[in-house]
């Protein structure tokens, strides 16, 4: 480009050069000045023109959408990313260790025969090693939220399994509650899926203003999203609830993750809010930073109501589990319909993602639903001998029925054995060959 505005600047001078080269009198003085700023005008309406063009030609294909990232913010990027990262490595950490901590207020609380939280005593409020998990906890919250100012949300939601890793293992530290062998197969598998899942994941973000989150939200495709999910939020509240919520936890928790997704989404958004902020321009004058507040704290607490029913009513073995599921699935859904955090991504690293995710599912699920069983490496054996045990060495070997009448009782559903047939040694137990009057055959 430099070359060709070169070349066009020399030639339009010597043309005029060489036009105006011929001898004239003193008096012609004036038109030799009006031509030269003809020249002068034409030559920077040339070199305006290329440069222009050129814009137009090449910075508009590098820049795109007018919400994505120029090239010259890349560096910047990579360092946000790995900053949204330790937010949300360091959220886990504390949430997960203020689990510990507020139970062993508790404990404490129980030991020095205080009225208990679940017998509506409020004794824990005086313990400092309860205020200390609090304090855990709200951190751990405040560095999940800026961690979505910073990294993708399909990122940072995941990543919230390791909360649940980091409470098991400090509880089989500090409470002495075992980690049986399929947790700790659990805690590995959470581990690995969630380093696939950095591996793979969006390193940029694709919202870094509030004009263009405003445009994302104005489009078709998450408007639609947005009708469905609260549609169905509210048909579970009013409908569904009342009548199956009492004996089926994917009610409550289907209710609580809908919501969820909106919740996501909204703290993405005033994280991104905050950054202007901080970089000078309030955003805080904004109809849509007051709306996104807004549903962000009308969702939680939605979301906390109907997550406590769901725990009162069922596990937490199950609840835990299934409710991570849903919660994240539903993020990241809205984070691909809003955000479109995945449009950049390869297919490699998309497969990578779902994989990453689906293996803390079955991390999550190892963890939590055998928490309460005995298994170790050491008694694998030992149940191994048991099961022949039981049947002979054999495992294809029927079961006898020779025991006690007991063992054999439940089976008797017509009422064809004589009580006064059985005996606690090996005699043969003797069947009616005859139908009894009162029995009634199905």
């Amino acid at each position: 480009m430099a070359d060709d505005t070169g070349q066009n600047l020399t030639h339009l001078f010597t043309s005029e050069i060489n036009a105006t080269s011929t001898p004239v009198s003193p008096n012609a003085t004036t038109r030799q000045v009006t031509q030269l700023s003809d020249v002068m005008t034409t030559v920077l309406a040339n070199v305006t023109g290329n440069i222009s063009d050129y814009l137009d030609q090449n910075l508009t294909k590098e820049m795109g959408d007018p919400c994505a990232v120029v090239s010259s913010e890349k560096a910047m990027e990579g360092t946000e990313f790995y900053i949204g990262l330790s937010l949300a490595l360091s959220s886990s950490l504390f949430i997960g260790s203020s689990f510990i901590f507020k139970k062993l207020g508790l404990l404490k609380l129980a030991k020095n025969q205080g009225t208990r939280a679940g017998q509506g005593g409020y004794g824990y409020l005086k313990e400092w090693l309860w205020w200390s998990g609090m304090i855990l906890m709200i951190t751990g919250e405040f560095a999940n939220f800026a961690a979505y100012a910073f990294a993708p949300a399909t990122l940072v939601t995941p990543l919230g399994a390791l909360s649940v890793l980091v409470s098991a293992v400090l509880s089989s530290r500090f409470l002495n509650e075992k980690l049986n062998l399929l947790g700790k197969i659990g805690c590995a598998l959470c581990v690995l899926g969630s380093t696939v899942m950095v591996i793979h994941s969006p390193k940029e973000q694709e919202v870094n203003s509030m004009s263009c989150l405003l445009d994302k939200i104005e489009e078709p495709g998450f408007i639609i999203y947005c009708i469905f999910m609260v549609t169905l939020a509210v048909f579970g509240i009013f409908f569904l609830a009342p009548r199956y919520a009492h004996k089926n936890p994917l009610v409550y928790i289907m209710i609580c993750s809908t919501l969820g997704s909106f919740t996501v989404a909204g703290c993405k958004g005033l994280g991104v809010a905050l950054k202007q902020t901080f970089n000078g321009e309030n955003q805080f004058t904004s109809w849509l930073t007051w709306i996104l507040l807004a549903v962000v704290v009308s969702c939680i607490l939605v979301q906390l109501n109907y997550l406590n029913r769901a725990l009162d009513q069922f596990n937490t073995s199950v609840v835990t589990p299934i409710y991570y599921v849903f919660f994240t699935s539903c993020v990241i859904v809205a984070s691909l319909i809003l955000f479109k955090e995945w449009g950049a991504l390869s297919a490699l690293d998309s497969i990578g993602n779902l994989c990453g995710f689906l293996v803390i599912i079955l991390g999550i699920f190892l963890l939590q639903a055998f928490k309460d069983m005995n298994i170790s490496l050491a008694n694998l054996t030992t149940m191994k001998r048991d099961v022949e045990a039981t049947n002979n060495g054999d495992l294809n070997s029927p079961v006898s029925y020779d025991q006690n009448y007991t063992e054999y009782h439940d089976d008797d559903e017509l009422g064809l054995l004589e009580e006064d047939s059985v005996s606690n040694g090996n005699t043969e137990i003797q069947l009616e060959t005859e139908y009894r009057d009162d029995v009634e055959f199905r």
